[in-house]
């Protein structure tokens, strides 16, 4: 930061765009709005240390970073801590990158405070900087977890100085949502990245906050930001800033006590439920089952497959997928896993059993989040009328999938038998806010009862007992081979040609690999690895044909083992 001297009339403090004075004198330039680029801080620069003041006893603002998403009103945010720190007369000025509209690309936020009164600067002005540089950030906060992550990541977040202010929400990044199996990033890691590198860190769930509150998450991230007592602005002042900005204020003002109340008590606060039912009493019993009966390295994953489980079929439902753990608890306990096992065919099991087929798909149809979401992010509508068009196609798949055995497999002989199966399919689109298409998708949803008796979950229920039976003779011969059997579940998801795909090339890796493995004719010490390349030449390669490639290359391998042993 340097120091103009002078009586010039133009505004001070500087704020609001990203304004700075040449060395001839003029007025500001023009507004700059560029990347944020990490650049090394300069030689003899600022002291990294949170207290805003240099060793030379000059003041020094404090610096905040604010990485956001595309249409989560990040502009906003940044104009509200301007406009709050204007008002309370500090000298300010942030700079952005605006990133993709809707969610598609990140957005930075760089704002500089000098936590000094303009009055008190005896006709100084200062300059404060464009952009942030590495190790030099004192507040950085992001609204999604990864968001944190490359923060930290790109050097912003350091050991000695940086308060880090986060969501626990994720938003998929398209690499993670394209991924032929699971891709997303491992949140474990995110968290662990965050703890080692920031000073301190203040994380919540804004995104639920958000969405409790009837907000947007940035109204969440100022409160959770005054809530951190990092910026030398009070809370009166904070939503004067929401107040002058005109827009949405009571909304806005409710998710900025939100995050604020959260940032304060640490934790985001937890919901109430609205009367207990009797299944909710059951569900509240099968978790104290958990508690009650599965090791502690392992009750998370297993208590959240309870949650999924119960919304999807039924307590019944949830309870035999903590039936179908024990043989796996015990497995891994005579493996010597310590719960490395248990977690990951927990976490896989649970996505298995709650599979996408029709009525998954029309409960995620008329689902009330999915209606606010779209009427408060998509269509910005505010008390105004609109309307949600679902275009659908199933095939002859997914209409005999709550048909029983005996009447669904005829059909699909015949379609198979005409070159229908995966060549014909239904076109139809459905009004979903009106009355007869959510009815339509309020029937289909109500199937549910009847989804046990269809041949879609025969399948299913066989395939799983089949998996889970590999895994256990698997663990009681190579505890490695085990672990990435359970992890070949990945292979299998989403509904129509994904699935079958999926379903065909888990079928060949274990008819050419797991089987022959523990049939004795492939080593055990060397399956585990031939498991994992297939598995990975699986997702890698929709078609199948890198699979095939290395499923050719292991059996060409195991003559050549038999013959040197």
């Amino acid at each position: 930061m340097g120091w103009l001297g002078g009586t010039s009339s133009s505004p001070s403090p500087l704020w609001g765009g990203s304004l700075v004075e040449d060395e001839r004198g003029g007025g500001p330039s023009s507004q700059i709005a560029a990347t944020p680029l990490p650049n090394p801080p300069p030689q003899g620069g600022r002291e990294h240390a949170v207290p805003a003041v240099s060793d030379d006893k000059s003041p020094r603002p404090i610096t905040l970073l604010i990485a956001a998403l595309g249409g989560e009103g990040g502009g906003v945010l940044s104009n509200w801590i301007v406009a709050a720190a204007a008002k309370a007369g500090f000298p300010v000025q942030s700079t952005s990158i605006p990133g993709v509209a809707q969610r598609t690309g990140a957005t930075t936020y760089y704002v500089e405070i000098l936590p000094v009164q303009t009055s008190e600067l005896g006709g100084k002005r200062p300059v404060l900087a464009l952009t942030p540089g590495v190790g030099d950030i004192d507040i950085a906060v992001a609204s999604e977890l990864l968001e944190a992550g490359r923060t930290v990541s790109a050097g912003f977040v350091t050991r000695d100085r940086t308060h880090l202010i986060a969501s626990t929400s994720r938003f998929y990044a398209m690499d993670e949502k394209i991924a032929m199996g699971d891709g997303r990033f491992d949140q474990d890691k995110l968290m662990g990245a965050i703890a080692e590198h920031a000073r301190d860190a203040l994380l919540i769930d804004m995104d639920a906050l958000a969405k409790q509150s009837g907000s947007i998450i940035n109204a969440v991230m100022l409160g959770a930001i005054a809530g951190s007592g990092r910026l030398p602005l009070t809370v009166e002042q904070f939503e004067a800033a929401i107040r002058d900005d005109g827009k949405a204020l009571d909304a806005n003002l409710r998710g900025f006590r939100a995050g604020y109340d959260a940032a304060r008590a640490k934790a985001a606060p937890v919901k109430a439920p609205e009367g207990k039912t009797r299944a909710a009493a059951t569900q509240e019993a099968l978790e104290q089952d958990v508690a009650d009966t599965i090791p502690a390295a392992a009750q998370d994953i297993v208590r959240e497959g309870v949650r999924r489980l119960v919304p999807y079929q039924s307590v019944a439902y949830a309870r035999l997928y903590l039936d179908r753990l024990v043989p796996i608890v015990e497995a891994d306990a005579e493996a010597g896993l310590q719960g490395r096992l248990l977690r990951e065919v927990a976490r896989h099991l649970a996505v298995r059993m709650s599979y996408e087929d029709v009525v998954r798909v029309a409960q995620a149809k008329i689902a009330p989040a999915r209606m606010e979401r779209i009427a408060r992010e998509e269509l910005r509508a505010k008390n105004e009328p609109y309307s949600v068009h679902d275009f659908l196609k199933p095939g002859f798949e997914e209409l005999t999938q709550l048909l029983p055995p005996a009447l669904a497999r005829p059909i699909l002989a015949l379609a198979e038998r005409k070159g229908w199966l995966g060549r014909v399919y239904f076109g139809m689109e459905i009004n979903t806010t009106s009355i007869s298409g959510y009815l339509r998708f309020l029937l289909l949803a109500k199937m549910r009862a009847i989804r046990p008796y269809g041949i879609r979950y025969v399948q299913e229920q066989e395939q799983i007992e089949s998996w889970l039976g590999l895994i256990v003779e698997a663990a009681l011969r190579a505890p490695d081979l085990a672990l990435e059997i359970a992890e070949c579940a990945r292979l299998i998801k989403g509904y129509g040609d994904t699935h079958a795909r999926g379903v065909a090339n888990y079928r060949a890796i274990e008819g050419r690999v797991i089987r022959p493995a523990l049939d004795g004719a492939l080593p055990t010490d060397r399956a585990a690895d031939a498991v994992a390349s297939a598995r990975t030449a699986a997702l890698v390669d929709p078609e199948g044909e890198s699979l095939a490639r290395c499923l050719d290359q292991i059996e060409a391998v195991r003559p050549l083992a038999e013959a040197a042993e």
